[in-house]
């Protein structure tokens, strides 16, 4: 199995749930992570990434970590200088009009969509709202390319799109899309060569569907144009994921896999879960397993079955623990000097 990772967290693309994945799978293997000074649960963003913002990283002592996984903006020199140079570099990517939906109810206080009552409101005349100046300008434009490192504001032309997808094909061995999040977490396995427990998860970070609303025709079309060099990103990826799902594994496979996949996460349900699924924040019971609430959105989150023996509750824990918790509990178990 590979225990050398870079995974570049784009926001609001599913990431929460395979960042638990990764989390699950070092702490099981004692593998290091690349935490941010001070144990936060971002490096330095929306700063492209350096290697100083890595707790313990010294240039008098390259240190080496496994896994940097933690959000960041992406700058390859920068990372190569804390991961092993045979790293494996992932990322995940989701269709920009469900992404900008996303990002407008969890990024409401954002400067560009703070003004306006809705989405459409923002999309009839978006340079009234929005300022390409502002400090927190990529929340409303062109999300994926920020974090990737590119200039969400860049000219679309078709030498510049194709130069930034070659550049993230340099950089990157897979891209995940999350509408296909169980056909991903089987490419994923395959490519890092581990286990099928490896890669379930339960959907983490995710929002009640009430706070979801329906988009119309002309409001998708204006989401792909205000974020056109994401839309580039995406259709290109899209296309090469089910490229390679053909090339290395083949559709009657992966519908296996995928099957197998979802069965084990039925039966983890089944062990874990009062209820079976996720429940609205005012009803988790334990406050350690509570999300962050954010924004407009609703973050859902789980309930464990009572009474369950130690292993299996720890293992159950492991899988609905959320992202910020999960993340100071290994930071504290890394570096038990500090205090995140």
């Amino acid at each position: 199995p590979k225990t050398d990772i870079v995974f570049l967290k784009v926001h609001k693309s599913a990431s929460s749930t395979v960042m638990n994945i990764l989390f699950r799978f070092g702490e099981t293997h004692n593998l290091t992570f690349a935490f941010p000074i001070g144990g936060g649960n971002q490096l330095f963003y929306p700063r492209h990434f350096l290697a100083s913002f890595v707790q313990g990283f010294s240039p008098s002592s390259p240190q080496r970590f496994n896994i940097l996984c933690h959000h960041m903006r992406f700058l390859q020199p920068e990372v190569h200088k804390v991961v092993s140079s045979s790293a494996f570099y992932f990322s995940i990517l989701r269709n920009p009009v469900k992404l900008m939906e996303s990002s407008f109810a969890y990024y409401k206080g954002a400067s560009a969509f703070s003004r306006v009552r809705s989405l459409e409101e923002f999309l009839s005349q978006p340079y009234h709202y929005y300022n390409p100046t502002e400090g927190d300008r990529h929340y409303a434009r062109n999300l994926m390319t920020f974090d990737f490192g590119f200039n969400p504001d860049g000219e679309v032309s078709a030498k510049r799109v194709q130069l930034m997808l070659k550049a993230i094909e340099a950089s990157f061995d897979l891209l995940l899309i999350s509408e296909y999040f169980d056909e991903s977490m089987v490419l994923l396995k395959e490519m890092l060569c581990w286990d099928l427990d490896s890669v379930v998860s339960f959907p983490l970070n995710i929002r009640d569907s009430s706070t979801k609303s329906p988009l119309s025709d002309t409001v998708v079309e204006k989401i792909k144009d205000w974020n056109r060099l994401d839309w580039e990103i995406y259709t290109h990826f899209n296309r090469t994921f089910w490229e390679r799902i053909d090339r290395d594994i083949g559709r009657e496979r992966m519908q296996r896999e995928v099957k197998a996949l979802r069965e084990r996460q039925g039966e983890l349900a089944r062990t874990c879960l009062q209820g079976m699924g996720s429940v609205a924040p005012k009803h988790i019971k334990d406050s350690s397993l509570k999300p962050l609430q954010h924004g407009s959105a609703r973050i859902l989150g789980y309930n464990l079955k009572q009474g369950l023996d130690k292993e299996t509750e720890h293992m159950c824990r492991r899988l609905v623990t959320p992202e910020l918790q999960y993340s100071s509990a290994l930071y504290k178990k890394q570096f038990p000097q500090k205090s995140p």
